[in-house]
Protein backbone atom coordinates (compact mmCIF):
# COMPACT_ATOMS: atom_id res chain seq x y z
CA UNK A 1 0.00 0.00 0.00
CA UNK A 2 1.03 3.57 -0.62
CA UNK A 3 -0.03 6.03 2.08
CA UNK A 4 -0.02 9.75 1.34
CA UNK A 5 -0.02 11.90 4.46
CA UNK A 6 0.63 15.43 5.58
CA UNK A 7 4.17 15.68 6.99
CA UNK A 8 2.93 16.93 10.36
CA UNK A 9 0.09 14.45 10.98
CA UNK A 10 0.73 11.99 13.83
CA UNK A 11 -2.56 10.09 13.70
CA UNK A 12 -1.79 9.06 10.12
CA UNK A 13 1.32 7.27 11.33
CA UNK A 14 -0.75 5.53 14.00
CA UNK A 15 -3.07 4.24 11.24
CA UNK A 16 -0.01 3.03 9.28
CA UNK A 17 1.09 1.18 12.43
CA UNK A 18 -2.40 -0.40 12.61
CA UNK A 19 -2.17 -1.49 8.95
CA UNK A 20 1.33 -2.93 9.27
CA UNK A 21 0.35 -4.79 12.46
CA UNK A 22 -2.39 -6.38 10.33
CA UNK A 23 0.14 -7.60 7.77
CA UNK A 24 0.21 -4.80 5.20
CA UNK A 25 3.46 -3.32 3.95
CA UNK A 26 3.22 0.45 3.67
CA UNK A 27 5.22 3.00 1.76
CA UNK A 28 4.55 6.40 3.32
CA UNK A 29 4.84 9.51 1.18
CA UNK A 30 4.67 12.91 2.86
CA UNK A 31 2.75 15.18 0.51
CA UNK A 32 0.60 18.24 -0.02
CA UNK A 33 -2.73 16.45 0.35
CA UNK A 34 -4.95 18.78 -1.73
CA UNK A 35 -3.69 17.60 -5.13
CA UNK A 36 -3.74 13.96 -3.96
CA UNK A 37 -7.45 14.23 -3.07
CA UNK A 38 -8.25 15.80 -6.45
CA UNK A 39 -6.22 13.26 -8.43
CA UNK A 40 -8.01 10.34 -6.77
CA UNK A 41 -11.53 11.84 -7.05
CA UNK A 42 -12.23 12.18 -3.34
CA UNK A 43 -15.06 14.69 -2.84
CA UNK A 44 -14.47 17.27 -0.09
CA UNK A 45 -17.35 15.86 1.96
CA UNK A 46 -15.67 12.43 2.06
CA UNK A 47 -12.11 13.49 2.82
CA UNK A 48 -10.04 12.59 5.83
CA UNK A 49 -6.41 13.20 6.77
CA UNK A 50 -4.55 10.56 4.73
CA UNK A 51 -5.11 8.74 1.45
CA UNK A 52 -4.01 5.16 0.76
CA UNK A 53 -3.79 3.33 -2.56
CA UNK A 54 -4.00 -0.46 -2.58
CA UNK A 55 -5.20 -3.07 -5.05
CA UNK A 56 -6.66 -0.49 -7.43
CA UNK A 57 -8.73 1.15 -4.67
CA UNK A 58 -8.49 4.33 -2.63
CA UNK A 59 -8.75 4.08 1.16
CA UNK A 60 -9.52 7.49 2.62
CA UNK A 61 -8.76 7.98 6.28
CA UNK A 62 -8.84 5.66 9.27
CA UNK A 63 -10.55 2.65 7.69
CA UNK A 64 -9.94 -0.52 9.73
CA UNK A 65 -7.53 -3.02 8.17
CA UNK A 66 -10.25 -5.68 8.39
CA UNK A 67 -12.43 -3.61 6.03
CA UNK A 68 -9.50 -3.17 3.63
CA UNK A 69 -9.00 -6.95 3.63
CA UNK A 70 -12.70 -7.53 2.92
CA UNK A 71 -12.58 -4.99 0.06
CA UNK A 72 -9.58 -6.67 -1.52
CA UNK A 73 -11.23 -10.08 -1.21
CA UNK A 74 -14.63 -9.04 -2.59
CA UNK A 75 -13.32 -6.60 -5.26
CA UNK A 76 -16.60 -4.73 -5.74
CA UNK A 77 -17.08 -3.05 -9.10
CA UNK A 78 -18.14 0.55 -9.66
CA UNK A 79 -16.47 2.10 -6.62
CA UNK A 80 -13.30 4.11 -6.15
CA UNK A 81 -12.82 2.86 -2.63
CA UNK A 82 -13.64 3.23 1.05
CA UNK A 83 -13.79 6.27 3.29
CA UNK A 84 -14.43 7.37 6.83
CA UNK A 85 -15.07 11.09 6.34
CA UNK A 86 -13.40 13.30 8.90
CA UNK A 87 -11.55 11.74 11.78
CA UNK A 88 -13.86 9.54 13.89
CA UNK A 89 -12.58 9.42 17.45
CA UNK A 90 -12.50 5.63 17.85
CA UNK A 91 -11.33 4.60 14.37
CA UNK A 92 -7.91 2.89 14.11
CA UNK A 93 -5.15 5.39 14.68
CA UNK A 94 -7.42 7.68 16.68
CA UNK A 95 -8.39 5.05 19.28
CA UNK A 96 -10.35 7.27 21.68
CA UNK A 97 -11.87 5.48 24.66
CA UNK A 98 -14.63 4.85 25.48
CA UNK A 99 -15.43 3.54 22.01
CA UNK A 100 -17.61 5.71 19.77
CA UNK A 101 -19.33 3.99 16.80
CA UNK A 102 -18.34 4.93 13.24
CA UNK A 103 -19.32 3.95 9.71
CA UNK A 104 -17.16 3.05 6.71
CA UNK A 105 -18.60 4.08 3.33
CA UNK A 106 -17.92 3.09 -0.27
CA UNK A 107 -17.76 5.93 -2.79
CA UNK A 108 -17.87 6.14 -6.56
CA UNK A 109 -16.72 8.65 -9.19
CA UNK A 110 -19.83 10.82 -8.70
CA UNK A 111 -19.37 10.93 -4.91
CA UNK A 112 -22.30 8.61 -4.24
CA UNK A 113 -21.85 6.54 -1.08
CA UNK A 114 -23.19 3.35 0.41
CA UNK A 115 -22.65 1.94 3.88
CA UNK A 116 -19.90 -0.70 3.78
CA UNK A 117 -19.55 -1.46 7.48
CA UNK A 118 -20.89 -0.10 10.74
CA UNK A 119 -18.48 -0.44 13.64
CA UNK A 120 -20.45 -0.43 16.87
CA UNK A 121 -17.86 -1.92 19.22
CA UNK A 122 -14.06 -2.16 19.40
CA UNK A 123 -12.46 -4.78 17.17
Amino acid sequence: MIVYKDPSCGCCQEWVNHATASGYRATVIKADMGPIKVKHQIPASLQSCHTTLIGGYVIEGHVPASDVARLLKEKPKGIIGLTIPGMPASAPGMDLKPFQPFTVLTFNATGQTTVYMKHTKPA
